[in-house]
């Protein structure tokens, strides 16, 4: 099945992009580095060029073995490579951190270690609020200057701090977290919301804004992988999420479950492949971002493409999950703190 595409600042990238926050080796699991850099050659087999990465994956590892791929495949104009900036880090914990200094040394530090000349999209990955949004737009508008930087985009920005970044640069993308079971995005009264009760998924959709969403399935929550009663290895981040802590934890199982029931019953399909797929049809929405630790992991793909959800599955859907996870909760738990003075 061919890969379906999309437009990011004028360039064609897949509408699924390989996430590698897992393939950094920290918060998921250790894998090593030869796999790691097979599954990045196998996203550009299925046809995904779009590879999202950070310098807080792996503190490094993650830019490292993208890098790593680009120089084994040869050919780095066939990745649409995307990082980001922003963040900081030490024995306390992650901090928001836009400062010019940290913002020169970071970008840097991503180009010498994917070991490339260029940033196809360069993202600050959550906003500082002790720094002034048009600053740091007007600093990374200098890094597209200077050719280091093709686009610009933010994550987990809120409208109001996407039209003050907007009035300083241009702005391609924000990335946010969007899944069948966190919708915080399509929310009027959201905290992300304008002035006006305007969503952030309305508003990118109207200023020509691509929204990628970035846990699409749920921390494999919607994977189909994950069972009731089920433990995870010390370092895992869903220790941490309150989704996968009783009793929310069984609640979201039910209703995986029932929504397994509704992919196989309906369309033949798993629930991964009806997840991603919700995803990849919610209007506004231009790329899912799918974490993979392992090529084999990207096999699923091909059962996303080729078809859609309709309205009664939309809404059979919104149904299964009101009924079923009577206690949600979003992924707040993932904000980094302000950061120090």
């Amino acid at each position: 099945m061919c890969m379906e595409r999309t437009t990011i600042a004028g360039v064609q990238v897949s509408r699924v992009g390989l996430g590698t926050w897992a393939i950094g080796g920290q918060e998921w699991g250790t894998v090593a580095d030869d796999v790691a850099v097979a599954t990045c050659l196998g996203a550009l087999e299925r046809g995904i060029n779009l590879i999202d990465t950070a310098p807080i994956y792996g503190r490094g590892r993650s830019e490292e073995i993208v890098g790593k791929a680009m120089r084994a495949h040869g050919r780095r104009e066939d990745f649409f490579i995307a990082t980001k900036c922003g963040l900081e880090w030490n024995e306390r914990g992650v901090f928001t951190n836009s400062t010019g200094k940290r913002l020169r040394g970071e970008i840097e530090g991503s180009l010498r270690r994917m070991g490339t000349d260029y940033i196809d999209l360069y993202q600050v990955h959550w906003p500082d609020t002790r720094t002034p949004v048009a600053e740091v737009a007007a600093l990374l508008s200098e890094f597209q200057r200077e050719g280091k930087v093709r686009a610009l985009g933010v994550s987990n920005f809120s409208v109001a701090q996407m039209g003050e970044f907007r009035a300083a640069a241009p702005l391609a993308s924000n990335q946010l977290p969007y899944n069948i079971f966190d919708r915080g995005i399509e929310c009027r009264a959201h905290g992300g919301c304008c002035a006006h009760g305007e969503s952030l998924l309305a508003w990118c959709s109207a200023n020509g804004v691509a929204i990628l969403c970035y846990s699409p399935l749920c921390r494999s929550l919607l994977a189909g992988r994950v069972t009731r009663g089920m433990k995870f290895e010390a370092g895992d981040i869903r220790n941490r999420d309150p989704k996968f802590q009783e009793p929310r934890f069984s609640q979201y199982i039910t209703a995986v479950e029932r929504l397994a029931a509704l992919a196989k019953e309906r369309y033949g399909k798993t629930v991964l492949e009806l997840a991603a797929r919700w995803v990849l049809d919610r209007p506004g929405v231009s790329v899912a971002l799918w974490g993979a630790r392992r090529q084999e992991q990207l096999d699923a793909v091909a059962g996303v493409l080729g078809w859609n959800l309709d309205a009664d599955a939309m809404a059979e859907i919104d149904r299964i999950v009101k009924e079923s996870v009577t206690d949600p909760i979003g992924p707040e738990y993932l904000k980094p703190k302000e950061r120090e003075m």
